[in-house]
């Protein structure tokens, strides 16, 4: 008994789907040892490398959602997304009136565990939470307690002493 053939454009089809596969997997392979690359342990130390878009980003969590912070040494403290405060269930404590590059913004205070790769935590940690803001933002409340040192493309961070 003979099997049918599939018509060639199916077998052609085919193989370039899985050709297109193989290269997307190849891709988000590379994405993510490349974003894995720019945050290192050396010792005491935390070496985190400036990213493709001009700012260093240090992965970490609010209560349980994976988050990654741009590190500002600009921004008093640390600040949140709306969305990102709500998926982490923080409560509003009040209204915060702040200013940011962009001028006034009208946001909300909550109370925030947050934990950064390399060891780093603070619980129950005051944050302003913001509606239109685009990336978690981690500011000199939480960097203030450490001793950090800059380098062209790198920023190393060690505890206090």
């Amino acid at each position: 008994m003979s099997h049918p053939e599939l018509p060639h454009t199916i077998k052609l089809l085919t193989i370039w789907l899985l050709v297109g596969l193989v290269v997307f997997l190849g891709f988000k392979a590379w994405e993510r040892e490349r974003e894995a690359s720019r945050f290192k342990l050396a010792g005491q130390s935390i070496v985190l490398m400036r990213a493709d878009d001009g700012h260093f980003h240090w992965p970490g969590r609010v209560g349980d959602i994976e988050v990654d912070f741009l590190v500002d040494t600009g921004a008093t403290s640390t600040a949140l997304p709306q969305a990102l405060a709500e998926r982490a269930g923080l409560k509003p404590l009040g209204a915060v009136r702040t200013h940011t590059a962009a001028g006034a913004v009208h946001g909300f205070a909550a109370r925030a565990d947050i934990s950064l790769q390399g060891g780093v935590s603070a619980d129950r940690l005051a944050v302003t939470v913001l509606p239109n803001l685009g990336a978690p933002l981690l500011g000199m409340d939480v960097l203030g307690r450490l001793h950090f040192s800059q380098k062209p493309g790198e920023l190393r961070i060690e505890p206090k002493e």
